[in-house]
């Protein structure tokens, strides 16, 4: 592992090639090959698990019917919704009666839902209740419409109600960025103040559209905890939230939180739904994995293979750009199997996510982030690497920001990469 101090001596290799500037919107839409993005890089790969976790909500096959609603709710008799709390229950009743939501939805899902008309007939939904780092949350599907609900007073937070007439999704808005780490932890080490070996930045425009956005780990940048270094050593010296901030100057994208996962959390959570189905493009021999070979074609990578994929970068001609392109690709694969298991998985993600990861986002900043995923056209959605010319500072080699990695900050501030 490189050592994260912070020299000032940076001075440009010649013998490198220069940077180059890639036009606006001239990247392969991702969609082309790997479908639409699902959920914000590890959550996704827990996606696509639709099994109720255990201790949270009703019982698999459970009816709260409006019979059985809270005290003081005004639940409409033609409302069930399984696997649900009688709380929650009582909530959904609420939202298809045409009730008042002042006090339990947040403002963005009630100035939504104040439209609407009352469902026009019996509404059958089912609901799948999961927590995210100790908050319990909800999924309520009733045909082709969503609710997301967040406890444990149950609110509504957003969904979206073709039945009921509400013309748009409530999703929080747009554009939205969300970073996702890899931490480098080893065994006994902190998750949270070590390098970070995979940063990746999810966006959605809250339009249909949206990107992936690789930050190479050697760019050398302002940290937010001062002076200048790798951006990847931010973490090191001020954790995640630096990590952001460090991002955030660089790129200028408001980026909104983090989620952290490390290598053995990453395996589990692949291991744990199956694996990740993906089409590889070309055959890698993971050097720093007692070369293991990742075959090219179509196949279903485990955790050790899919983290082996993500982190080779030594037997690349593009090295480390080539190693965020991979990341890049695996979260895409995963996501197109989230996306298959539809919004109804999501809570199970999260809770998985939750066993093994840290986050700064809150349940209905995470729960309508990536439930807006699920709203993405496959059309419109890219990915890109922000590289550079490679350099030099002290001993280091690093790779310094240029034209390349500004403009495609510049095409990512409207949360689309297509």
């Amino acid at each position: 592992m490189t050592s994260p101090h912070r020299p000032t001596d940076v001075r440009q290799r010649p013998a490198m090639p220069a940077d180059t500037r890639r036009p606006a919107r001239t990247r392969r839409s991702v969609v082309a090959r790997a479908g639409a993005v699902s959920a914000v890089a590890a959550v996704a790969l827990a996606g696509c698990s639709t099994g109720a976790p255990s201790g949270t909500g009703s019982p698999a096959g459970a009816s709260a019917s409006a019979d059985g609603a809270a005290s003081g709710s005004a639940p409409s008799e033609g409302v069930r919704v399984s696997g649900a709390p009688t709380p929650l229950a009582a909530l959904v009743s609420t939202v298809y009666a045409g009730g008042d939501l002042t006090r339990t939805s947040s403002p963005s899902a009630a100035a939504a839902l104040k439209t609407r008309k009352a469902a026009p007939g019996p509404v059958t939904a089912k609901a799948q209740v999961g927590s995210w780092m100790g908050t319990p949350v909800a999924v309520v599907t009733a045909g082709d419409d969503v609710t997301l609900a967040v406890g444990p007073t149950w609110k509504v937070v957003g969904g979206w109600w073709p039945s009921l007439g509400v013309a748009k999704p409530s999703l929080g808005g747009g554009p939205r960025w969300v970073l996702a780490i890899g931490s480098d932890a080893r065994k006994g080490q902190p998750l949270e103040r070590t390098r970070a070996d995979v940063l990746q930045v999810i966006g959605i425009d809250g339009k249909g559209g949206g990107g992936v956005m690789g930050m190479a780990r050697d760019l050398w940048v302002p940290l937010a905890t001062g002076g200048k270094g790798k951006i990847n050593s931010a973490m090191v010296f001020g954790g995640p939230r630096a990590q952001v901030s460090t991002v955030r100057s660089v790129t200028g994208l408001p980026v909104e939180g983090y989620v952290v996962l490390g290598f053995s959390g990453f395996k589990k959570i692949v291991d744990d739904q199956g694996g990740i189905p993906i089409v590889i493009p070309k055959t890698v021999v993971a050097s720093h994995a007692k070369n293991l070979v990742i075959k090219a074609g179509a196949q279903t990578l485990s955790g050790a293979e899919a983290l082996a994929y993500a982190r080779e970068r030594k037997t690349l001609p593009d090295g480390d750009f080539g190693r965020s392109r991979h990341q890049g690709e695996v979260i895409l694969a995963a996501a197109i199997k989230a996306k298959l298991a539809g919004p109804i998985a999501i809570p199970s993600a999260l809770t998985s996510f939750s066993t093994v990861g840290r986050s700064n986002l809150s349940a209905e900043q995470i729960l309508t982030f990536t439930a807006g995923l699920h709203q993405l056209s496959p059309l419109q959605v890219g990915r890109g690497v922000a590289q550079g010319a490679f350099g030099w500072a002290g001993q280091q080699s690093i790779v310094v920001l240029g034209r390349q990695a500004r403009t495609l900050f510049a095409e990512f501030r409207d949360g689309n990469l297509s």
